[in-house]
């Protein structure tokens, strides 16, 4: 297959101050990077479409560096999710070829990170909008980061499209307090806790 197409690249970072208890001095950011590329199999139903993940694979790179970069480098990255919306000339399948090489991508650029990187997908037209799931990087279990973040574009995807799209964050949902495994506490050995 050949490389993706990409029609055009987003990239939006909000920072976070307070969710009504007392502002913070230093934000939360929530950063997310989305690219709308051509739907290779939009139209028709293909049997053998996995290798297209390999293509994407430089593309998925290349978004990570650039997402880590607007958040302040890979040292402040704490959560990460990943997430694709595809036009309505495909299908749901098309947005899981997302999973392998948008999560490696972040792995890649975070470095050490042991966490699986949460993912959702949706077919859906253009303006629709997707809840990207988020994680701490290196221990799913740490509930203070369980989070997501809305990601879309009103103009995609097209029917031929895919949106493919990566989030981060730079630590815990502001003001979060409902127990469990605590960031400074995880053990690192599995991913979970």
């Amino acid at each position: 297959m050949p490389e993706p197409k990409v029609r055009k690249l987003l990239t939006v970072v909000e920072d976070v101050y307070h969710e009504g208890g007392t502002p913070v001095e230093t934000p939360l950011k929530r950063g997310a990077i989305l690219a709308v590329i051509e739907n290779p199999f939009a139209g028709s139903y293909h049997e053998k479409i996995d290798g297209f993940m390999k293509d994407l694979e430089p593309l998925g790179l290349s978004m990570a560096n650039k997402l880590v970069e607007a958040l302040g480098g890979r040292d402040k990255i704490e959560g990460y999710g990943k997430g694709a919306i595809v036009g309505q000339g495909g299908e749901l399948e098309h947005g899981a070829l997302w999973h392998v090489p948008g999560g490696y991508a972040m792995r890649g650029a975070l470095g050490d990170a042991k966490a699986i990187v949460p993912s959702t997908k949706k077919v859906g037209g253009p303006g629709a909008r997707l809840d990207v799931p988020v994680t701490h990087i290196n221990a799913s279990y740490v509930r203070s980061h369980f989070d997501a973040m809305e990601v879309g574009l009103a103009d995609a995807p097209r029917a031929d499209e895919i949106v493919v799209a990566l989030v981060m964050t730079t630590g815990s949902r502001i003001h979060a307090r409902v127990g469990g495994l605590r960031a400074e506490d995880i053990k690192g050995e599995d991913g979970l806790r």
